[in-house]
C-alpha cells in the first residue's frame, strides 16, 4: 500500500520544514507547532526585554511618588520626603 499524502501542517505553523522534522522526531503535532513558531518569530532571546520601561524612582516627582505609595496602602506618606517615598516603595 503506498504511503498517504503528507499534507502541510496549515497556516498556523510558521515553520514548516523545522514542524516536519520535530514531527519525524516523534514529537506531537502540537508540540511542533508550538517549538516551530517559538523559532519562527523574530527573536525569542530577549523575552524578559519585551516589557514596558520604567522611570527611575529618582526621576518622579514628589507628588507621584506620593500618588504611588497611596496605590500601595503605605502609611505615613504625606509625611515622608522624596528620599523616605522612594525607600519605603523599594522596601
Amino acid at each position: 500500500m503506498a504511503a498517504p499524502d503528507r499534507k502541510t501542517p496549515g497556516p498556523s505553523v510558521k515553520d514548516d520544514e523545522m514542524y516536519e522534522a520535530l514531527r519525524r522526531e516523534g514529537n506531537s503535532k502540537e508540540k511542533s507547532a508550538r517549538i516551530a513558531n517559538a523559532a519562527a518569530q523574530d527573536s525569542r532571546s530577549d523575552v524578559g526585554e519585551r516589557g514596558g520601561h520604567a522611570d527611575s524612582y529618582e526621576d518622579w516627582t514628589v507628588e507621584q511618588l506620593r500618588k504611588r505609595a497611596a496605590e500601595l496602602d503605605i502609611a505615613g506618606r504625606s509625611e515622608m520626603n522624596k528620599d523616605d517615598l522612594i525607600a519605603a516603595l523599594r522596601g
